[in-house]
């Protein structure tokens, strides 16, 4: 029996995989939650095969009727390192081609306007308490602005430890994140304010390794409840949703920062050459490219600086393409 408990065919060879994985330094907690549910699927259906063939690969990125073109990819993905590593070996495996499955229709950010975020944030100062989650309507407020006002991940706000916020200083220590990478990231003077208030109400007895926003129980707040806290608002506050795969969505107020970011220094005349290399740390960029991003988003939203950003990066300037939650 190997230490990550798999069960299928594969088993010595998807923990060899993890392993090498995190030596080199990812944390690949998601990525092995599809490669256990892959396991299952071939001790339940191939439990005495031996080589990763065609047919199982695609049997097992064969799209389910519940998930996304973005899921399947996804799935599919993990699968196609998985198979390369198989190769790289020694082992017979068909590895998947690069861009077998299409990613689905493209979903193109929504960058909020003053108004709309002046009336979210009203929306979420009057939040109320619930009995499962006593400090939600201490948290809640704190939780999106720091997301906002920040440019930070869901996840980066969700999971800060209470150590990780230097209030004296105004500071986050963001460990971990995307690819593994740690930054620290300096918080606006009013909202290091606001979290200095927000921490006597909630962490009158500091513990560092306590969540800086407890959600229900004390436990660290999960996806799921922040996403539908954040739809509550977005209602209430009157901006209309597309629907699944639409939008708004809470990652888009990252991308509202940074194009607002870029607009102000382009406003002011800032040399963004040497702007967005800050702008790069500062977010948590693993490339040039991922930063690059924005400056066509933001010559799109605001057409008035295009001509301005156009002349100083004319060959950088992407095309707009899929950007999921969390992954930029």
């Amino acid at each position: 029996m190997n230490d990550f408990g798999f069960v299928g065919p594969f088993a010595e060879e998807l923990a060899a995989h993890i392993t090498l994985k995190r030596a080199v330094g990812y944390r690949y907690r998601t990525d092995e939650g599809k490669l256990r549910a892959f396991d299952s699927f071939t001790a339940e259906h191939y439990s005495n095969t031996t080589v990763l063939t065609r047919e199982i690969v695609l049997a097992w990125c064969a799209k389910t009727a519940w998930e996304t073109d973005a899921n399947r990819c996804a799935r599919a993905s993990v699968l196609r390192q998985f198979a390369l590593y198989l190769h790289q070996t020694g082992k017979e495996a068909f590895v998947l081609p690069n861009g077998f499955y299409p990613a689905g229709e493209q979903y193109i950010p929504h960058i909020y306007t003053d108004d709309e975020l002046y009336r979210f944030f009203e929306q979420t100062d009057r939040c109320h308490e619930v009995s499962e989650c006593p400090y939600r309507h201490l948290v809640m407020p704190v939780f999106f602005r720091m997301i906002y006002s920040c440019g930070l991940r869901c996840s980066e706000a969700r999971l800060l430890k209470y150590g990780n916020v230097n209030l004296e200083n105004g500071v986050l220590q963001i460990l971990n994140s995307k690819n593994d990478r740690s930054r620290v990231v300096p918080m606006p003077a009013s909202l290091t304010e606001r979290c200095r208030i927000y921490a006597e109400q909630v962490h009158f007895r500091p513990d560092e390794n306590a969540w800086f926003f407890p959600g229900m129980y004390g436990r660290e707040i999960t996806p799921t409840n922040a996403y539908h806290n954040f739809r509550r608002f977005l209602h209430q506050a009157g901006i209309s949703h597309g629907g699944r795969g639409k939008g708004p969505r809470i990652h888009d107020f990252r991308h509202t920062f940074a194009c607002r970011c870029l607009k102000r220094w382009s406003a002011e005349g800032r040399d963004l050459n040497a702007w967005l290399p800050v702008l790069k740390a500062y977010m948590g960029h693993d490339s040039f490219a991922d930063t690059a991003y924005y400056l066509r988003l933001t010559a799109d939203v605001y057409p008035e600086i295009h001509s301005k950003l156009n002349s100083v990066f004319p060959a950088v300037i992407p095309e707009l393409e899929v950007h999921d939650e969390e992954t930029d």
